[in-house]
């Protein structure tokens, strides 16, 4: 593929360089902030050599290019509009994408994307925990090793730390989403974890100890495993920090503006926010847990058909927090399983569409995006083949849906949140081998269900692309 002959159709395609604010590109997909999102020709760009596809989604004009390509597009795109390129004061003619994107997206999509750039940072740690405790948990069943061994010990500590400081991982996350100093929402998690406070993570039948603090009766009650407190609290103390900075002189400012700001914030954090925070906290979990468990088959089949829907909205990005939530309050996180049957269905419509299409270029496409949404990776397979056609995103919400209410029937569940599809199972076995085969039966169940339910709607090739 010439790249450089790529970029160039694309960028006339796009309406011109006048057309593009900002540019920058993730693992398979070039990403656009535009001026006019009418502008460009949808069906030109998806006929360009190397396009898998095109959609727009979080404020952005998106086009897939897959692994490898993504990378040399973006540098002839690059040169060829001047984004990423010094200007005569030595600054970046590009604006900063995120923020150019975030102005293009409504409120509540702005809400989701904060919050997936908080969480999704975090997950390699939740996702080390779950594996870890996993591994504690079959040393204990299999007796592998005496109940005193120091393995024990160990793995006991590694598995739980991520957890217990969690607040301080969000914090300092929070703080750098929020425009805040990290280091400072970091001690705000500290603060809300500190030794003196009874850990409810490790201590879940201990009473705390009160004190009256200004006639108020304060519980010396730690946050340690809590996600929304000090999402609050970090919010909080992001608005004090920037108020402090417009009126405190640059000469004090590292003297005053952490100051004040932890000591402020620290006792709206104790005093306020933190018990406001555990109580919003506790509602949801327990919200969710009395659908689950009264809803049952149809709240599954409702959430997984409807999971694809809400992807392509962007919403999705907000379930990390809720899945964090989920995991500190209950220690399982009954939700992922059910988003993951929703992206093997598309992978399973993906193959179906394999064998219906007759265009060789979306022969070429299918293939590779199908199995990446087996991997938990749905954008090329949802932006780049189905609803393109329409039918086989229906079919893939129908696999979804049957796939969803067999693994809530059969309570399969994970640890950890941030994977789905074929490398879930390594966060769904720590709960057994009935939970792995449940889940393999889900999968099954939803790529299956998926796969027939398009070659039944069947595909109309001459539909107008969307």
């Amino acid at each position: 593929m010439d790249a450089k002959k790529t970029a160039k159709e694309l960028i006339e395609h796009l309406g011109g360089n006048e057309n593009v604010i900002s540019a920058t590109h993730c693992a398979t997909r070039l990403r656009l902030v535009l001026k006019d999102d009418n502008k460009p020709n949808k069906q030109e760009i998806e006929e360009l050599e190397g396009v898998k596809g095109v959609f727009s989604a979080s404020g952005q004009f998106q086009v897939i290019f897959g692994t490898g390509l993504v990378n040399k597009v973006y540098a002839e795109f690059a040169n060829e509009t001047g984004l990423g390129t010094k200007d005569t004061d030595g600054g970046e003619k590009q604006v900063d994408h995120a923020e150019a994107a975030k102005k293009k997206m409504n409120p509540f999509a702005r809400i989701a994307r904060t919050l997936s750039n908080i969480f999704v940072p975090i997950i390699p740690a939740i996702v080390a925990s779950g594996l870890l405790m996993g591994l504690l948990g079959m040393m204990t069943a299999f007796e592998w090793v005496a109940p005193d061994s120091p393995w024990i010990l160990f793995l006991d500590m590694f598995s739980s730390a991520a957890f217990i400081i969690l607040p301080i991982l969000i914090g300092f996350s929070a703080a750098k989403e929020f425009g805040a100093n990290p280091y400072l929402g970091a001690v705000l998690g500290g603060i809300m974890t500190h030794p003196a406070l009874l850990n409810p993570w490790t201590l879940t039948d201990a009473v705390p100890e009160s004190i009256v603090f200004f006639g108020m009766n304060v519980e010396l009650l730690g946050y340690q495993g809590t996600v929304i407190p000090i999402l609050l609290v970090v919010y909080i103390m992001s608005k004090i920090e920037k108020g402090l900075r417009k009126i405190v002189p640059n000469a004090i400012d590292l003297l005053v503006v952490p100051f004040v700001t932890v000591i402020l914030t620290g006792f709206i954090a104790m005093l306020f926010i933190g018990p406001l925070g555990t109580w919003v906290g506790n509602g949801l979990t327990w919200s969710l847990d009395f659908i689950y468990n009264t809803a049952g088959l149809f709240a599954g089949l409702i959430f997984g058909g409807l999971y694809s829907t809400i992807v392509i909205t962007g919403v999705h990005h907000s379930f990390h927090a809720i899945e964090a939530a989920l995991i500190a309050d209950l220690g399982v996180n009954f939700l992922l399983p059910i988003w993951a049957m929703a992206n093997v269905a598309q992978g399973g419509a993906g193959f179906a569409v394999f064998f219906l299409t007759k265009n060789q270029k979306v022969k070429e496409i299918a293939i590779p995006a199908s199995f990446s949404a087996f991997l938990g990776i749905t954008e090329p397979v949802i932006f780049g083949v189905n609803l393109r056609f329409m039918r086989p995103f229906i079919g893939a919400a129908i696999g979804g849906a049957l796939g969803g209410a067999y693994v809530v029937a059969m309570n399969v569940v994970t640890n950890a949140y941030g994977l789905t599809g074929i490398p879930m199972i390594a966060i769904a076995a720590p709960f057994g081998s009935s939970n792995i085969i449940n889940y393999l039966i889900g999968m099954l169940i939803a790529a299956v269900g998926a796969f027939i339910a398009t070659w039944i709607l069947g595909l109309k090739e001459d539909t107008t692309k969307k």
